[in-house]
């Protein structure tokens, strides 16, 4: 059996179609660069007759040495009653200077007839033309079969025809088009099979779906059990809609499941870092839920769950977490049991005996501090102090003496001002410093920092990353406890801490309390 996979990364063209996602010239020569680092063997750079940022990124490109990667230019057929040479589209696809073009054409008649309007002879001919018309100027062509499986389902002998029109003009690989993302894997899985027996033992078979019934990955992995040997794909799923078929799925479902090779066996416990490199230049959130990259794809909550994680990972757990680059982590809450603090007391180096009083008492205090509007899921700093101070091993590093936040605003269209005074003592010595901020927040941030640098200058590499807030008992209106969470950063790692109080300023002072103690305690280690 063959077991090799193309791997067809679309995150640069089909990914930026994705609502709120845009990369500027340099983020897709990044983008490029790691993915031809992590093995994929395409990466299609965009549509250069469509806009000057995809032209500009081939500029680039044709500048640079891909490893593994060959660089795709996309675009679609000639028009009707315009020959292939004069086709505008296809010319610019040339002068992209890329040793692939993809282009798409029509497998639906639906779209024939009433999109393109043109006649179903008419459409063959294009797609034929086209392909030979960039195959003839030394192109590999792959051709993407739009609609394919609906054009299929409509009329199956006109959907493969217009395949083998596009073998015929030189084509090497034609990849079936799940466009609207309505197939069940079934389907998908049946008419791959078919079309693979009617297609020429040299011609690749692909699959491009998309995720509007959920099944975009399924769908893919599904297509290759059928005979599909090239997948196109995103990193995260990015793509118009519901987004494309997630390669941060597929690939290591082939990997570690199906054992088929995709990228060097050695790079897929990086496709972890590969999804969130590409987040953090589209300037998204990671979607924490994602299987295998997210960060909660290895979490554990419940009880249960984390005792029979103390006796074996496997028991929930589908693959081994570091086979993705990802890690477990035991989550804290009011559903916790003793093993979940023991598991959470051990990441931090903390030795509990399973039947020592303080686990109990950790779970009750626990318990009782969620039930107040605490959540320590996302602030595993806190929960450490929180151990700390009942373990007894707690020392403060400063005592405040006071603090005052004022925002004041002069005028209606003037800006408000906040400035926040403080005063703390570190070793009965006493400092009092004052800082203006773009909010009190900020202000009392930057106030508290100001105060403590002469005694521990290593607090300057903290960065406050995430602030959260959120209304726990909203039927008390403005009275109501808020809850605060924030992430912090030093550089090299980060940190989650949180604070609750009916009082946003106090609540946030307890976060960031915590936030710096975390950091000190872990420099003085």
């Amino acid at each position: 059996m063959n077991n090799h996979v193309e791997i067809y990364d679309t995150t640069l063209r089909d990914g930026t179609q994705g609502e709120a996602v845009s990369f500027s010239k340099v983020d897709k020569i990044r983008i490029a660069t790691c993915l031809d680092a992590f093995g994929v063997h395409y990466i299609e750079g965009g549509w250069p007759g469509s806009n000057p940022k995809d032209m500009a990124f081939f500029e680039e490109a044709r500048k640079m040495t891909f490893k593994t990667a060959k660089i795709a230019a996309f675009g679609s057929t000639c028009r009707a009653k315009k020959p292939a040479e004069d086709d505008p589209n296809l010319i610019a696809l040339l002068e992209a200077e890329t040793p692939v073009t993809t282009i798409f054409g029509k497998s639906w008649l639906l779209h024939v007839l009433d999109v393109l309007r043109i006649r179903p002879d008419e459409n063959l001919a294009i797609i034929k033309d086209s392909c030979r018309f960039l195959a003839d100027h030394k192109k590999e062509v792959i051709y993407d079969a739009e609609h394919f499986f609906d054009g299929y389902k409509d009329n199956a002998e006109y959907a493969v025809q217009t395949l083998d029109h596009a073998v015929e003009g030189g084509a090497v690989t034609v990849v079936l088009c799940d466009t609207n993302g309505g197939s069940l894997p079934t389907e998908v899985s049946r008419i791959t099979e078919a079309v693979r027996q009617q297609m020429p033992e040299h011609v690749k078979v692909g699959i491009h779906t998309h995720d509007d019934s959920g099944m975009g990955a399924a769908n893919s992995v599904f297509a290759v059990e059928a005979g599909a040997r090239h997948i196109q794909g995103t990193i995260n799923g990015l793509g118009e809609r519901c987004g494309n078929a997630n390669l941060c799925t597929i690939i290591p479902t082939l990997e570690l499941k199906m054992d088929y090779r995709t990228v060097p066996q050695a790079k897929v416990k990086l496709i972890k870092e590969v999804s969130e490199f590409v987040y953090d230049l589209a300037n998204l959130s990671p979607n924490i839920r994602l299987p295998y990259v997210g960060a909660a794809a290895f979490a554990h909550k419940g009880g249960i769950h984390v005792n029979a994680m103390q006796k074996t990972a496997i028991s929930y757990e589908h693959v081994p977490p570091k086979s993705v680059g990802n890690e477990t982590r035991i989550l804290i809450s009011d559903l916790s049991g003793g093993s979940n603090i023991l598991m959470k007391a051990a990441e931090h180096d903390i030795d509990l005996d399973s039947k020592s009083p303080e686990v109990r008492e950790i779970l009750k205090e626990l318990k009782e501090l969620e039930s107040e509007g605490y959540e320590f899921e996302a602030a595993g700093a806190s929960f450490e102090l929180l151990m700390q101070k009942i373990l007894k091993t707690h020392r403060p590093f400063f005592k405040l003496g006071g603090f005052r936040v004022i925002v004041e605003k002069r005028g209606h269209d003037s800006p408000c001002i906040s400035e926040a005074t403080i005063k703390v003592s570190v070793n009965d010595e006493t400092e009092i410093t004052a800082a203006e901020g773009d909010g009190p927040v900020n202000a009392l941030d930057k106030a508290l920092r100001k105060a403590l640098n002469r005694f521990y200058p290593e607090i300057a590499d903290v960065k406050l990353r995430d602030y959260k807030v959120r209304i726990v008992d909203g039927e008390t209106g403005t009275a109501a406890k808020t809850r605060v969470l924030i992430e912090s950063t030093d550089g090299g790692k980060c940190w989650g801490t949180v604070g609750v109080s009916e009082n946003i300023i106090e609540a946030s002072w307890q976060a960031l309390v915590d936030s710096v103690e975390h950091k000190l305690y872990t420099s003085k280690d």
